[in-house]
């Protein structure tokens, strides 16, 4: 490959994966989680919910094979941008800032493995008490509403491996949250 082909798929990696990584905070922010899944609409929350989605495309991009590796790390970093240019954007100061963002790609990989375990032990109890830790912080509130989260994230699972992986990197793929019984 020539070095302009090298530069030409990469800038093509980069828009496949802003474009990808937009669809799933598009995804994470529809409002029926933080109404009717209680989900609280905060920055926490916010990112829960935006792992919650990233993790599923990611682990579809994975099953797919190893030709999507290179999507899958611009996608991730996509992620880690967003929180550095966010907690920018409300103040944080720049020294602090390496640290946050160390911290939130940590607990992306403690979220990794938890979810990963649970789903593919199709475990939903598993997956609900780890959604209730993460983002209700072991609280007791809203145990009825992680359930159902579990079951929307079991369902979102089977949507995504049924789906055609270019419709996946397209951003589709999604099934809406609101068709999850309470």
């Amino acid at each position: 490959m020539s070095m302009f082909g090298w530069i030409r798929a990469r800038a093509d990696r980069q828009r496949q994966a802003k474009l990808l990584y937009g669809a799933v905070v598009a995804q994470a922010r529809t409002p029926s989680f933080y109404r009717d899944y209680g989900v609280p609409d905060t920055l926490q929350g916010r990112y829960e919910m935006i792992v919650l989605v990233l993790f599923q495309v990611l682990e579809r991009l994975r099953e797919a094979g190893s030709a999507h590796e290179e999507l899958s790390r611009v996608v991730l970093e996509s992620l880690f941008t967003d929180v550095d240019d966010n907690m920018r954007e409300i103040g944080i100061g720049d020294l602090t800032v390496p640290k946050k963002v160390k911290r939130a790609a940590a607990g992306f990989y403690e979220r990794v493995v938890a979810y990963r375990a649970a789903l593919a032990g199709h475990d939903e109890a598993a997956l609900a008490a780890h959604m209730q830790q993460f983002i209700d912080a072991g609280a007791e509130v809203g145990s009825d509403s992680r359930k159902r989260l579990a079951r929307f994230a079991m369902a979102q699972r089977r949507a995504l491996a049924a789906t055609d992986i270019r419709d996946v990197i397209e951003g589709r793929g999604f099934i809406d949250p609101g068709q999850i019984p309470a």
